[in-house]
């Protein structure tokens, strides 16, 4: 009986992967999500202008920039899902579902970046390397990345796409770790804070449910990765593993992006002083 339960939803889950009206309805609905994402970053980013415009380009602004670029790829990539798994050399097609996902980290672990200043800032640490660190690691990833596009371009080699998936697993690990440690550390550094400290609790949650959030994505993209360099039947860069493709994107970047937004809401102070921190 167990055994036929499996077999229906083994024939179950290849029939809707193989289906081309499901592929392009899953297809559609994760275009139509990553829009609605990038509109919602695009409307704060606009509201954020129009309340701070005297401070320029704040980490804030440039935040929900790159959501609003990175959301907006994706949906486009995805929208016309049947023309981008149908390029050759195959390598195209990597490049097209990997760089929004490179955009992704470097929009993430810029919060990161900020959570790094505000504690060193905080424990009267130097703060003057932290960006160079910032720009040198998302550099470096940058790099390396298109190295191994450039060489697969020129030579389809099976071991450098298995070194590539490694890589952005890699990549992931390092993002998730991010969070974990400055996420962690600020979060330690407020609750030892006065309880009766304005905006205490509310500093607390955000922090925490944020570093939550990101570290449970970041770690299960890292997961997703490597099982995909080590099984093709996980593979999310082929047009009949629609289903994979849902979950994954779903799970680990537009939950995670409109959990993130929802929460980082608020808008700044119409009367800010010299100390304002842009992200709330």
């Amino acid at each position: 009986m167990i055994m036929d339960d499996l077999w229906l939803l083994g024939d179950w889950w290849e029939e809707i992967n193989e289906s081309r009206k499901w592929q392009d309805g899953i297809f559609f609905t994760l275009s139509a999500s990553f829009a609605l994402v990038s509109a919602i970053a695009l409307i704060q980013l606009i509201r954020i202008e129009l309340r701070v415009p005297e401070y320029g380009w704040t980490t804030q602004k440039v935040f929900h920039l790159m959501n609003f670029i990175v959301n907006g790829v994706r949906a486009v990539v995805f929208g016309f899902h049947v023309q981008v798994f149908s390029l050759h050399p195959k390598v195209c097609i990597w490049m097209l579902l990997e760089v929004p996902g490179l955009l992704f980290f470097s929009t993430y672990t810029l919060l990161v970046l900020f959570w790094a200043e505000i504690y060193h800032q905080a424990r009267r640490l130097p703060t003057d390397k932290l960006r160079i660190i910032y720009v040198s690691v998302n550099a470096g990833v940058y790099l390396i990345q298109g190295c191994l596009w450039l060489y697969l371009w020129l030579d389809d080699n099976s071991m450098v796409q298995f070194l590539g998936k490694i890589f952005v697993a890699v990549v992931s690990f390092m993002a998730a770790s991010g969070f974990l440690l400055y996420g962690g550390r600020l979060f330690m550094m407020l609750r030892r804070f006065p309880i009766e400290s304005k905006g205490r609790q509310k500093k607390l949650h955000e922090v925490g449910s944020v570093t939550g959030i990101c570290f449970t994505c970041f770690l299960l993209r890292c997961f997703a990765d490597a099982l995909s360099a080590f099984d093709s039947q996980a593979s999310l860069d082929v047009l009949d593993h629609p289903v994979l493709n849902l979950i994954f994107y779903m799970l680990v970047e537009i939950l995670p992006s409109a959990l993130v937004l929802y929460i980082l809401r608020k808008l700044p102070p119409k009367s800010v002083s010299a100390q304002y921190h842009p992200i709330r």
